[in-house]
């Protein structure tokens, strides 16, 4: 009994060993290909992993990353042009927005140019000791009786002298008539009465049309009613209440861009005040030059022209242009051409005065646009609102420019602040440089 444990452990031992070739052979069999080639079987590839390729074959490059095939500036272009189109896709919306309210956004801006002329006598009547209350209500209250005189007037005048200009134009048309007939031109009376018929049968035939525009101009009217009590309102409240306007508005702005904000609108309020206020006094001295020149040439309705020539003051160049072409037509067909040359030379010098020596002199650098940048903004405000986009959109590029100009500023001196301090000699290239007049700082040690 003895010998029974040592055979067993003999046993068991071939046994192991049995099963250790059995392995041995089922691995090598395994390791041979479909076609009888051996496959090396290592721990680095797995016998169903793919065999490197041998020595002899060429070498295959990986294909390169998409982003790093296009051209710099290619991408470049591609990041800018999203972003444009972002920006144009805001600007569309925002035009469209605009143009749902345009009542109210005209209004509305008419009520900030009142109140950038108004302001300063609210400011003066708080200065005396009046209460900020009654100094808005007696600087409001005069500022719209001012405006609703003038414009009475202007009314008044021209149906007061109606009758006298149809007159004087009808006589005006007979002796252009008689001029057209006695000029090198070979013009012929029957020439000149099929224009005039041709012209009373367009009217005749479009009667309708003329009809409709008639309707049109009530709806227009009441739309201008509408607007000039929203303006009214509008006045009051930012004459009365600006200030605390302005704070709950700079609530809105995200709190990491509230400070460039903050300093950049006091400045575009200036701006705005101080191309108001200059724009009132140019076109009040255009208007009153010219109404005096044109009434010692003795052109009829010469108040009501001086009235519209300060009231398209406020469109620059166009305006101009404008009332004194409207002067120019009324002194040809009431006084003859004699009249309507002198008149063309008082509006053409006064206009000259203006642009060259009052614009310059009592706008000042502050407001100054680019002739350019005037033409364009009117003719994009005139396209999009009509005569109030017209007005408005210059003193808009004018604030604009101020803002603009405010934040680029403010935004290069929080870089600076925020930059490290150089130290050593290149301290020297970043020193401030002294003003003209003053004592240039003394030099630091360049060991600091």
């Amino acid at each position: 009994m003895s010998r029974l444990p040592g055979w067993l452990g003999r046993l068991g031992a071939g046994v192991t060993r049995m099963g250790e070739r059995l392995d041995e052979r089922r691995a090598e069999a395994e390791g041979h290909g479909g076609d009888g080639d051996p496959v090396a079987v290592t721990k680095d590839h797995a016998p169903d992993s793919v065999p490197p390729p041998p020595d002899y074959a060429p070498a295959v490059s990986a294909k390169p990353d998409p982003v790093a095939a296009i051209p710099w500036g290619m991408r470049v272009a591609a990041e800018a042009s999203w972003r444009l189109l972002v920006l144009a896709g805001m600007l569309w919306v925002l035009m469209k927005v605009i143009s749902a309210v345009q009542l109210v956004v005209l209004a509305f801006t008419a009520a900030l140019l009142i109140t950038a002329l108004l302001q300063p006598t609210v400011s003066r009547l708080k200065r005396l000791g009046l209460p900020r209350g009654l100094a808005t209500a007696v600087t409001a209250i005069l500022g719209f009786v001012v405006m609703g005189l003038v414009g009475w007037f202007v009314v008044w005048q021209v149906m007061d002298n109606l009758d006298n200009l149809s007159d004087k134009v009808r006589d005006g048309i007979e002796e252009l008539k008689r001029w057209l007939l006695d000029s090198p031109f070979h013009v012929t009376e029957q020439q000149i009465n099929d224009i005039a018929k041709n012209l009373s049968d367009t009217i005749g035939t479009n009667t309708e049309q003329i009809t409709s525009a008639g309707l049109q101009g009530v709806t227009v009217m009441i739309e201008v009613l509408t607007g000039i009590l929203l303006a009214m309102f509008s006045t009051l409240f930012l004459l009365y209440d600006g200030k605390r306007i302005w704070q709950w508005t700079l609530k809105l702005i995200p709190s990491a861009a509230r400070p460039g904000v903050a300093g950049a609108g006091p400045r575009a309020w200036r701006t705005l005040t101080a191309y108001v206020r200059g724009t009132v006094i140019v076109a009040l001295i255009d208007a009153i030059f010219i109404g005096v020149g044109i009434y010692f040439l003795g052109v009829p309705m010469a108040v009501p022209l001086a009235v519209f020539i300060f009231l398209f003051a406020f469109i620059p160049l166009v305006g101009a242009v404008v009332s004194g072409a409207l002067a120019v037509v009324v002194a040809l067909v009431t006084d003859g051409v004699f009249t309507a040359l002198m008149t063309l030379a008082v509006v053409l010098a006064v206009q000259q005065i203006e642009g060259h020596v009052l614009q310059p002199f009592i706008l000042g650098r502050a407001v100054r646009v680019h002739p350019l940048a005037v033409v364009l903004s009117v003719a994009a405000g005139g396209m999009i609102a009509g005569i109030g986009g017209a007005v408005v959109a210059v003193p808009l590029v004018a604030v604009t420019n101020t803002v603009v100009g405010y934040l680029r500023a403010y935004g290069r001196e929080q870089a600076l602040r925020t930059a490290p301090q150089p130290r050593g000699a290149s301290a020297l290239d970043v020193a401030p440089t002294p003003a003209p007049g003053e004592a240039a700082p003394p030099p630091k040690d360049a060991g600091q």
